[in-house]
């Protein structure tokens, strides 16, 4: 019975060890991952329902409204840091012509106009999301997060972070074009 108990105890003893080296690993590979790369169970599928007030005007924006063209809808608020961070890329994509639609998350109607004032309202519309539960449907972790539209009201990519410049060239872009050879 002795024999017994002494060749299980090596393992035994050393199980405890391997587990956590186990799991030091994992932790140590997901560190590794970027948070920026998501995948959203969304993308290639149409956008979910909702109806918002507008942000200081009267009317609702809804998921009908991302129709007929191509959209980015940004997520943004007056108390996230970030997405002053990514403002001027946001300002001009507008610029150039592309529809940006606001989605202001979770924050007062006051603060948002007074950051838009501050900052300058590329967006056509702000939507606004007061207390979070459409970005909910929408799978928001925070702001800034940014979604592209197609013309049918498909979603084909979600950004999580700030736009910049990078993003912008390498696919924000390029699925620009995609979408639009895809119409005629």
């Amino acid at each position: 019975m002795t024999e017994e108990i002494q060749k299980k105890s090596p393992l035994k003893r050393f199980m405890p060890l391997i587990i956590f080296g186990l799991l030091v690993a994992l932790l140590w590979y997901g560190l590794g991952l970027n948070p920026r790369l998501v995948p959203s169970p969304l993308v290639g599928k149409p956008a979910p329902e909702f109806e918002l007030p507008l942000l200081n005007a009267s009317g609702k924006f809804s998921h009908e409204d991302l129709k007929g063209d191509i959209t980015l809808l940004n997520v943004f608020a007056s108390w996230c840091y970030a997405c002053r961070q990514e403002h001027q890329a946001i300002t001009q994509l507008s610029r150039k012509g592309l529809r940006v639609i606001g989605f202001n998350y979770k924050d007062k109607a006051a603060d948002a106009t007074a950051w838009l004032r501050q900052f300058g309202n590329p967006y056509q519309v702000v939507a606004q999301d007061l207390d979070g539960r459409v970005g909910i449907d929408w799978g928001v972790y925070g702001a800034p997060e940014t979604f592209v539209i197609d013309h049918n009201g498909i979603i084909r990519d979600k950004r999580i972070g700030p736009v910049d410049q990078e993003y912008i060239s390498e696919k924000l872009m390029p699925l620009v074009q995609q979408i639009r050879s895809e119409q005629t």
